[in-house]
């Protein structure tokens, strides 16, 4: 099938049902992984087996940040798409055989690698941690490592349907990663009498047939599109070439990002017992919106921006505004509401079993801190995209390495004070960290709106815009505080209804009457 610009999206609508598409997979996902992580806190809550599980997920996601789906989209979405768009289909399968075939040399090699060196990576990051703890954490990594393998396989997967306007099944198969492991959990916990060290286990091996299962869901899909393709190694492969080129710079800037990733986890690893697990808890939350309304909308839009990189400067640059605009119109409140009511979202989620109140409220310290850097971190995945889509991936790549160093910075000087705060047995030092991560997010925003700026033009949806929206979430915030201070105190799922609900609902009214739809052109 040749697709032709014609058959994409056009205008606000179009572009609004792309995003809804790729929103509403990463939406589902997101409520099966919530329902997973209110099982995992109410088995392990804050514990050493918590602080193993997200250090042993965390760790083996180098290989997903390097090779996975940011990267892919970086370099492999452009080329392939515009081959579509030329109607060079068999170009189009040779260029996505020659991917798939050095991404999974790649994946595979750095798998074996993570296997060898588990024991090394643990004992180097948590020298404080029990023995058994850190034993414990080289069996999760070890099992894990293999699934981050299978995920890079998927983000391939994912940049293929992408292109060809497919977006709702790549972005609802992590659905199933969740699923495996909640089977895991639940079926370990009540049907084999599994607890602690064992149960945790049982969750890494329900992980990674998540992973396979999140793949082969794609499969069935890219049949269609890539019948006869060859897997290979590139050679003589038009467009590898330039994939590599674009390849590398955002592989090194994912480097650096994963660094500050491990740099934070080993800092928090040097923190009380169950800061990772915190941390881990927080950025649960925090991901949720950026992987919404930032990651899904710059996925949504990489494949059309690339078909639009000959037009004019001022279509893309109208084109990345109502992205932002679009973006933007969730990402405030979202933001506002983690800081305003962040108690009662953790609470509604984990309050149960291991994680009480103590840990409720530290979690939103943490949440809160990241919280403040989530409309700049999603907006700049939208900015990025941009880049991505005119060949252009060495400017985000040199800003993030700026934006890295900044973080790490900031959180090192704010996590020390913020250690001395703190509630029982458990401090707000992680909080540091994510203030720090907040921070750096700003930073990397304002510097590639600069750079933008300078290649399209204007882009952004306007200073006025955004104020009607952060006073339109103000007004929900004052709402939902109101509430809960005059309101007798219930379940935190109930107290999540009677404040959260309101606030959405003065959010919605508001921005209506201000004319602030987001499928509404600016």
């Amino acid at each position: 099938m040749t697709i032709q610009p014609s058959d994409g999206p056009k205008g606000p609508a179009g572009e609004t049902r792309a995003a809804a598409k790729v929103g509403a997979g990463i939406f589902l996902s997101k409520i099966f992984g919530f329902v997973r992580e209110r099982i995992f806190a109410h088995y392990f809550g804050s514990s050493g087996f918590a602080d193993a599980w997200w250090a042993a997920l965390r760790m083996p996601n180098v290989i997903r940040n390097l090779l996975g789906e940011g990267t892919l989209s970086a370099s492999m979405i452009p080329v392939y798409a515009e081959f579509l768009a030329e109607g060079k289909e068999e170009e189009a399968r040779r260029f996505a055989g020659a991917a798939l075939g050095i991404l999974t040399l790649l994946a595979s090699g750095l798998t074996l690698v993570g296997f060898a060196i588990a024991p090394v990576l643990v004992r180097l990051f948590f020298p404080l941690w029990a023995p058994a703890i850190q034993d414990l954490t080289i069996t999760l990594i070890r099992i894990l490592f293999p699934m981050s393998g299978l995920f890079v396989i998927s983000a391939w997967a994912l940049g293929i349907l992408n292109s060809h306007r497919k977006f709702f099944i790549s972005f609802v198969a992590p659905v199933f990663w969740n699923l495996a492991m909640i089977a895991a959990m639940v079926g370990g916990s009540l049907y084999m009498g599994l607890g602690g060290p064992a149960l945790v286990v049982a969750l890494a091996w329900g992980a990674l047939g998540g992973g396979a299962l999140t793949l082969a869901v794609q499969l069935p899909f890219l049949v269609g599109h890539l019948g006869g393709m060859r897997i290979s190694l590139g050679r003589g492969v038009d467009g590898v070439a330039e994939a590599v080129r674009n390849f590398l710079p955002v592989v090194a800037a994912r480097g650096v990002v994963n660094l500050s990733g491990w740099i934070d986890l080993i800092l928090a690893g040097r923190l009380v017992p169950g800061a990772v697990a915190v941390m881990g808890y927080a950025q649960t939350f925090s991901n949720l919106p950026i992987a919404l309304f930032g990651t899904g909308v710059a996925a949504a839009e990489l494949p059309e921006m690339s078909r639009m990189r000959g037009e004019a400067e001022r279509v893309l640059a109208s084109r990345v505004g109502r992205s932002l605009k679009r973006a933007l119109y969730f990402l405030i409140p979202a933001a506002l509401a983690y800081v305003t009511l962040g108690d009662v979202v953790v609470g509604a989620l984990y309050q149960t079993g291991e994680f009480g109140s103590t840990q409720t409220l530290i979690t939103w310290g943490v949440l809160a801190g990241y919280s403040l850097g989530i409309p700049a971190s999603a907006s700049s995945r939208v900015l990025s995209s941009a880049f991505y889509a005119l060949r252009e991936t060495k400017t985000p790549a040199r800003i993030a390495y700026l934006r890295v160093a900044v973080s790490i910075a900031f959180g090192v000087a704010l996590m020390i004070p913020a250690d001395q705060l703190g509630f029982a047995s458990l401090r707000l030092g992680a909080a540091g960290l994510a203030l720090g991560s907040a921070i750096g997010a700003w930073l990397e925003l304002g510097l590639l709106t600069r750079a933008l700026n300078a290649r399209i033009g204007p882009h952004g949806p306007g200073a006025g815009v955004v104020t009607r929206m952060m006073l339109a979430a103000a007004l929900g915030a004052l709402t939902g505080v109101t509430l809960q201070t005059l309101l007798p105190a219930a379940h935190p799922v109930v107290s999540a209804l009677e404040t959260l609900l309101p606030f959405g609902l003065v959010y919605l009214s508001v921005t209506a009457l201000m004319g602030l739809s987001p499928a509404r052109k600016s």
